[in-house]
């Protein structure tokens, strides 16, 4: 039985256009031309950074974060608030936790996102990032951090997040319940494949993730 949720964090809780759309105004192309090739790198499960390349060769990423920080430094740059939250997301979260669940967020994130993801007060019992851990996703490490801060056996986890290589595949080798959700380029792309029949649910929201559980609960 189920009895903890763990969360990614983009595309899963952050909905991370603001971000990207920064990324074009930065890099001087369109906002259509750079969500349209990062659509691309994912449909070709290329990482995301493949389409910074993409559109400036040779381009330095971590250069280009740096320059940007010292330009802007009390920017939001590539970090996101909590006007980049899901709307369903806090309600969702709250749903779930009055049907008893232990809530749990652990995603791939910089040092930065555990501050936001705090000040965001959202109702779960705690926060975790890759960079915090020192491991990431898809890493086996990462699920068996999920496992210890849980305190709870891998067949008492779901973990909930919108790609199959980084979230469902690996949680699933881990042993726990997965939920793909469908949003996001990934998501989108992602519950499209055969593959998306690994997880135990394909959901397009939190009102049908809170749903889903619901009746697995009643039944």
């Amino acid at each position: 039985m189920v009895r903890a949720l763990v969360f990614d964090v983009g595309e899963t809780l952050i909905d991370e256009t603001r971000i990207w759309s920064r990324w074009a105004d930065r890099l001087g192309v369109t906002r259509f031309t750079m969500l349209g090739v990062l659509g691309g790198v994912a449909a070709l499960d290329r990482p995301h950074s493949d389409a910074f390349e993409l559109i400036r060769p040779g381009f330095d990423l971590e250069a280009e974060q740096e320059a940007w920080k010292r330009e802007d430094p009390d920017g939001l740059r590539v970090n996101f608030d909590a006007d980049d939250l899901y709307p369903d997301v806090r309600a969702g979260l709250a749903a779930l936790r009055d049907l008893g669940y232990e809530l749990i967020i652990a995603g791939n994130q910089p040092p930065q996102a555990y501050d936001a993801l705090t000040a965001m007060d959202l109702p779960v019992d705690a926060i975790h990032t890759s960079d915090g851990w020192g491991v990431s996703k898809p890493d086996p490490a990462f699920f068996a951090k999920v496992v210890a801060v849980s305190g709870r056996e891998p067949g008492e986890i779901l973990y909930v997040g919108d790609r199959l290589d980084n979230d469902i595949r690996p949680a699933r080798a881990a042993g726990m319940w997965t939920a793909l959700i469908r949003r996001g380029p990934w998501g989108h792309l992602h519950a499209a494949r055969p593959e998306a029949g690994e997880a135990d649910f394909v959901v397009d929201d939190f009102p049908a993730l809170v749903a889903a559980l619901t009746h697995k609960t009643a039944g």
